[in-house]
């Protein structure tokens, strides 16, 4: 991906400096942890990454965040940088089309975090807190990504990113509340409406992908290595990694399959109404 690094971006805050926090919140974490590796191991752990992950589970049960606006060490690394780019240039993108569009934050961390939605574990992958409007990620997941699920490349980092800011154009637009006032038995499922709202995030990430490419950011195999992080993240893959069977009933993404054609709808049609993933079936 062609991108400045030189760009230092007013929206990304780093707490890298500060090591892990601790609190009551994280023991919430810290016991779905456990129940996720008991069944999937370190695989099933990643499958609650690019989402709200465990945060959403205990929405409320939170300390307020500590602000820190644009101090602290954001941009003082070549990696660190780069998220702050992709950041920006994604709502930018969405600034263009989404009238009144506000701006997220976007928080990296080390280990823990607080955050409005409780603490924050590493271990849950990047997500996003309607409550404060926010991004956490630790960087330490892009090695994960690649060494454990084979999705390297700078452009599976940057769908990651476009993933979480759909999340966020989702909060804004009020879909993510109907979905979590719905009912459980409509939110669980293959084509409950959570996995409906992953689908719609990942599709998204593909329209922001369709103007990166308009724009010239995009080089040859960028968009390969995003649709490989999407298949690397399906339910299905990752639920026979750790345990060698699949159980649709559990699903909360989408499966392999799904990720991929939702984020080339988005990547195809580069318009926001092509991402209606709640109409129909999957």
């Amino acid at each position: 991906m062609r991108w400045d690094p030189n760009h230092r971006s007013s929206d990304l805050i780093d707490r890298r400096s500060e090591g892990g926090a601790g609190g009551g919140g994280g023991l919430l974490f810290t016991l779905l942890m456990l129940v996720v590796r008991s069944r999937w191991g370190w695989a099933g752990v990643i499958a609650v990454l690019l989402g709200y992950g465990a945060l959403q589970l205990f929405g409320g049960v939170a300390q307020q965040a500590s602000s820190v606006g644009g101090s602290g060490q954001a941009g003082t690394d070549e990696q660190a940088a780069f998220v702050g780019f992709v950041l920006d240039d994604a709502q930018d993108s969405w600034a263009r089309k989404l009238p009144g569009y506000r701006r997220a934050e976007l928080v990296l961390f080390r280990n823990s975090t607080r955050t409005a939605c409780g603490f924050g574990d590493a271990a849950t992958g990047p997500f996003y807190c309607p409550a404060d409007q926010r991004v956490y990620i630790d960087l330490s997941f892009y090695d994960e990504l690649e060494r454990r699920l084979g999705a390297g490349g700078d452009f599976a980092q940057a769908y990651v990113i476009a993933h979480e800011i759909g999340h966020h154009v989702q909060n804004l637009n009020g879909t993510s509340e109907r979905v979590h006032r719905a009912s459980g038995s409509r939110q669980r499922g293959a084509s409950g409406l959570s996995v409906r709202l992953e689908l719609q995030a990942d599709c998204y990430a593909g329209v922001w992908a369709h103007d990166a490419q308009r724009k010239g950011l995009l080089e040859v195999g960028d968009i390969d290595e995003a649709l490989t992080a999407a298949a690397a993240i399906g339910d299905d893959r990752l639920q026979r990694m750790g345990r060698g069977t699949v159980s649709p009933e559990t699903f909360t993404h989408g499966t392999s399959a799904q990720r991929v054609e939702w984020f080339r709808r988005g990547y195809e049609r580069g318009d926001p109404r092509a991402c209606d993933s709640f109409s129909g079936a999957l």
